[in-house]
């Protein structure tokens, strides 16, 4: 199988042409043979940058103004946008992965989710982020364990998860667990965050690990936007991407790749994965469940 990385910007804040966007790297992807294609963390549509800004951290108006922005670009995985690209998916025989701010029932929150499509079948999974990292807690509410889960297509076993909550032990575990061959670690942005992770959990788990990346630039901020000048001030580049992909064992297959909108593409070969088990196989002969246990909570909270 072929899979395809896609590191790009957001259309920011704005999700319908954040889902043009898509849509067009998507086809691209698929005209060079992808059968899977991957999107970062939340690209539909941005990643909270203001809250890295102590001067919005530590104001409660500034707050409420992103929040409010940040709500009214939030998006169902049963609303428009998704059926746009679940269409184009089944139009091109392509699955697809990627990352979208998804508005809670309540109304007044969101969620980092990772949203996984198959052609002939829709949205398969919808996983949202366990754990905020740090600034994130101001805006992104705690996830559950529903989506944490694998799902096949072409024979492979493919499971993701959200930015830091790659490096949660126990969740990785939990996909290795389900028996994963191909991991896809999404994230806003950064190779100092994706470097050493996405080899370490090829090496961990005897996977495929694909690091699909956002990239920020000054210019993608919006002047309409009211918190822009706590973005953008003295930088051009707000996310550098770092997107990559690692072979079961750790070996690089492509990337990193840094500050430019760019697909990474890369083959799956099975047999790599079950002969990269021979010493170690995280969830098989070298796991003693008599000794060690994982209690998974599968119920959906929302």
């Amino acid at each position: 199988m072929k899979i395809a990385a896609v590191q790009a910007a957001p259309v920011f804040l704005d999700p319908q042409a954040s889902t043009d966007k898509l849509i067009s790297l998507l086809r691209a992807a698929a005209t060079q043979g992808a059968e899977l294609v991957v999107f970062p963390e939340v690209f539909l549509s941005g990643y909270p940058v203001w809250l890295r800004a102590p001067e919005v951290a530590h104001n409660d108006e500034l707050l409420r103004i992103g929040h409010l922005a940040y709500l009214k670009s939030a998006i169902t995985t049963d609303g428009p946008e998704i059926a746009a690209i679940c269409a184009e998916a089944t139009a091109l025989g392509v699955a697809v992965m990627t990352g979208i701010v998804e508005r809670a029932n309540s109304g007044g929150s969101v969620y980092a989710t990772l949203v996984t499509i198959l052609p002939d079948k829709g949205v398969v999974n919808a996983h949202r982020k366990l754990k905020p990292t740090f600034h994130e807690r101001l805006l992104w509410a705690d996830g559950d364990g529903h989506g944490l889960a694998v799902q096949e297509w072409k024979g492979v076993r493919i499971g993701g998860l959200n930015c830091y909550e790659n490096w949660q032990p126990l969740a990785r575990q939990a996909l290795y667990q389900q028996g994963e061959q191909l991991h896809i670690a999404t994230w806003p942005g950064d190779l100092d965050v994706t470097d050493h992770i996405t080899q370490f959990i090829a090496m961990e788990g005897r996977v495929y690990v694909v690091s699909v990346s956002g990239l920020l630039r000054s210019a993608d901020i919006p002047e309409s936007f009211p918190l822009r000048k706590y973005v953008t001030e003295g930088r051009d580049l707000i996310n550098d991407g770092g997107s990559m992909i690692a072979a079961p064992g750790g070996a690089l297959l492509a990337g990193p790749a840094v500050g430019e909108e760019v697909t990474l593409f890369a083959e799956i070969d099975l047999d790599a994965v079950t002969s990269a088990r021979l010493k170690l196989d995280p969830a098989g002969h070298y796991s003693r469940r008599d000794i060690l246990s994982l209690s998974h909570n599968r119920q959906r909270l929302d």
